[in-house]
């Protein structure tokens, strides 16, 4: 298993992200667009089938290793298209002839590159942080920032429930840019989610599966809404990593990426937080993390359990 060893960048991800776009014949690079500081929402697209699922990762600066996976899964999809070899027993071919998978590892590659080290100390795009920073001394910096480098935390900038974030977040004292749980002035006023969701829109998945970290747990629902295969296919999810399949908590209910797609698409959403421990996790999890998420992409991208291994399937 080969892996990009830290600290990953936005550099290191599109240069990877390059390399297999011109390595398989079956993946495409493109730009979603620019963050606020000229940094490209990267989208690698692999295969062709009808059936469409997208995966994302690192919304959250300090959960840069979710980063890691999906890279890796693109580099195990690619090596197994390219050798016509099998990922867990599934034919990599096979799935890209009924599946496209969409990959965008890297949503806010501004703020990761802030707690990785990727910026400067001595450059303005880190004085802006420390800016921010200091009002909340209570959170280490750079290694506790989750937010764009703006100060809004991506995953509460979607319209699913946004003044009920806005509300829960003023309650713990957060009402202006921070490292974490700032909403943002409205609902998509960022380039980063307005960038994803315009691409959910356009490539329609049948599934969305957003890697978050830490407390291996799978959160399905919003909202109470009842979205048809949602459960099963989640225990599935379950079934495959070893997560458990939990309620979001309240507090963290609202305004995220799966929220609003659950909302908007009616169909099913995943966020799931991988690994434990304080973000950043180490990368000495990172072995364990891709063990059990390799399975749940693999599944989510198939809408079944892919082999016996695991059980009946679903």
């Amino acid at each position: 298993m080969s892996i990009v060893h830290p600290p990953i960048s936005y550099e290191s991800c599109r240069e990877t992200l390059k390399t297999l776009a011109a390595d398989c014949p079956q993946a495409r690079l493109r730009s979603l667009g620019c963050t606020p500081f000229r940094r490209q929402v990267l989208a690698l697209s692999m295969g062709f089938g009808e059936r469409s699922v997208l995966f994302s990762a690192a919304h959250h600066a300090n959960e840069w290793i979710t980063a890691l996976v999906l890279l890796e899964f693109a580099r195990d999809c690619a090596r197994a298209l390219k050798e016509n070899d099998t990922l867990l027993g599934v034919s990599a071919r096979a799935l890209a002839e009924v599946c496209t998978i969409h990959l965008v590892p890297l949503v806010n590659p501004d703020g990761v590159d802030l707690v990785t080290g990727a910026v400067a100390p001595d450059s303005p795009q880190y004085a802006l942080g420390e800016k921010i920073a200091v009002h909340y001394p209570e959170i280490p910096f750079p290694e506790g920032w989750k937010a764009n480098l703006l100060g809004t935390d991506l995953n509460l900038n979607y319209p699913a429930g946004w003044r009920q974030a806005r509300k829960n977040k003023a309650l713990l004292g957060v009402t202006a840019p921070a490292p974490r749980d700032y909403v943002g002035s409205s609902p998509l006023n960022q380039p980063e989610t307005r960038a994803l969701a315009a691409f959910t829109r356009e490539v329609q998945p049948e599934v969305v599966v957003a890697l978050h970290s830490q407390g291996q747990e799978i959160y399905w629902q919003y909202g109470g809404l009842e979205i048809p295969g949602a459960r099963e296919l989640g225990k599935a999810l379950a079934q495959v990593s070893g997560y458990a399949l939990a309620d979001t908590p309240y507090l963290s209910a609202f305004a995220g990426y799966k929220d609003w797609f659950i909302k908007t698409f009616r169909r099913p959403g995943y966020t799931v937080e991988v690994g434990l421990g304080e973000n950043p996790l180490p990368l000495a999890q990172f072995p364990e993390i891709y063990r059990s998420c390799l399975p749940l992409l693999l599944t989510a991208a198939l809408g079944k359990i892919p082999v016996d291994k695991w059980g009946e399937g679903v």
